[in-house]
């Protein structure tokens, strides 16, 4: 096995070799955000667990916390998941139909980007 696939072996340590969640898979859109249930559960974490939630003190997508913690969006989506069950962290879907702007607000935003170029 080369470096690279080592490297991303060795990531499903952080999930106790789970490669799927429990529940719902999650875009790498959605944001995590910390409960203070997670804020008081920090030295009883496992230390990817621990570093999820701290991050997720204000809110960061799943994508953002792959990147800060330099792990498979895979094994964040797993984490996020265990930390959802534990009441530490919850989710805020992205593109949930009541938050889309109206058709005017975007003509509106399209009128002024055209006025910059």
């Amino acid at each position: 096995m080369d470096g690279e696939g080592r490297r991303f072996a060795r990531q499903y340590v952080h999930t106790a070799g789970r490669t799927r969640s429990g529940g719902a898979s999650h875009a790498l859109e959605t944001l995590v955000v910390r409960t203070d249930r997670g804020a008081g559960q920090l030295d009883r974490l496992p230390p990817t667990h621990r570093r999820v939630v701290e991050l997720s003190a204000a809110p960061i997508s799943i994508a953002e916390l792959g990147a800060a913690l330099q792990l498979h969006a895979g094994i964040i989506r797993v984490v996020v998941s265990d930390l959802i069950g534990a009441g530490s962290v919850v989710i805020e879907a992205p593109g949930q139909l009541g938050d889309r702007p109206d058709l005017a607000t975007l003509h509106a935003l399209l009128r002024d980007l055209e006025t910059l170029s």
